[in-house]
């Protein structure tokens, strides 16, 4: 089954698709690695898009609605798509007893992109949790276009820092902070970013996956008039803008509150427009 309707309102070509799972393992206690065989999806995605999964029904554990996830891979050349993801409820539960042969249905590419290519020359991600996926396809597409990329990840303990060896693989300088180390307090990663800015040349902000960080990065844009780009994670519905359900404030660049969706408006967007929660 493979199919092909597109959202003509979408600049990506939509589709629905089921799709061979070809590896669905433990990264860590708390996170699974999901590879599916995807050549549409992947031929079609961006950085910052996410896929709407129609996760399995599992005995009395049948997850009404899709579930939205970002992309933490996009393998052009094999025609694959991967995710990083934690067990946070029913859904995700389900997902995560797909074993490779089965089958998982998927909508997608959704969202729009990161647009860094004609605004940076040293991106620097400060991520956390499963925002260390979403913003891993950045520095593989910032490398391929000769822009420069410094992560900053930050995660509870070592065991639990993902995406470390594949940042490194494109290039990436990669720093890491921990609780377990006392070294990921918002000062400590103030002091780091602050350097990349002033003494390396930072001048482009991402980030995704916690509100102590958007709040920092948001403070030290304006401080340094360095433009920047946010990530977002919500609740959906459809995952194409009709249903509203994941409408939530931002700021108006005229002044003063606005509302968009998450998934047709987003999910990434203007740092500084985005209110923290």
């Amino acid at each position: 089954m493979d199919s092909r309707t597109q959202l003509t309102s979408s600049p990506f070509p939509v589709a629905e698709t089921v799709c061979p799972v070809l590896k669905n393992d433990w990264v860590n206690d708390l996170y699974k690695h999901l590879i599916v065989e995807a050549p549409h999806g992947a031929a079609h995605s961006e950085p910052g898009q996410f896929f709407h999964l129609l996760c399995p029904t599992i005995g009395d554990k049948a997850p009404f609605y899709r579930r939205p996830m970002s992309i933490y891979r996009i393998d052009k050349a094999q025609g694959r798509l991967e995710f990083l993801y934690k067990i946070v409820g029913t859904g995700t539960a389900t997902l995560a007893q797909l074993e490779a042969g089965e089958t998982l249905n998927i909508l997608g590419p959704l969202g729009r992109r990161f647009d860094f290519a004609k605004r940076a020359r040293h991106i620097v991600q400060v991520a956390r949790g499963v925002g260390l996926a979403t913003l891993a396809p950045v520095a593989e597409a910032a490398g391929k276009l000769g822009i420069r990329t410094t992560a900053v990840l930050s995660a509870r303990t070592p065991r639990h820092l993902m995406s470390v060896e594949y940042l490194r693989s494109m290039n990436a300088e990669v720093i890491t902070v921990t609780d377990s180390e006392g070294t990921s307090d918002v000062a400590a990663v103030e002091r780091i970013v602050r350097r990349l800015i002033e003494k390396e040349g930072g001048d482009f902000l991402v980030t995704c996956g916690s509100n102590r960080l958007l709040q920092l990065v948001q403070r030290l844009g304006r401080e340094y008039g360095i433009a920047g780009e946010v990530a977002l994670e919500q609740h959906m519905g459809c995952g194409n803008g009709m249903c509203f359900a994941c409408v939530r404030e931002f700021h108006a660049p005229e002044g003063g509150i606005t509302y968009r969706r998450v998934c047709w408006e987003g999910p990434v967007f203007d740092i500084q427009e985005a209110v923290s929660w």
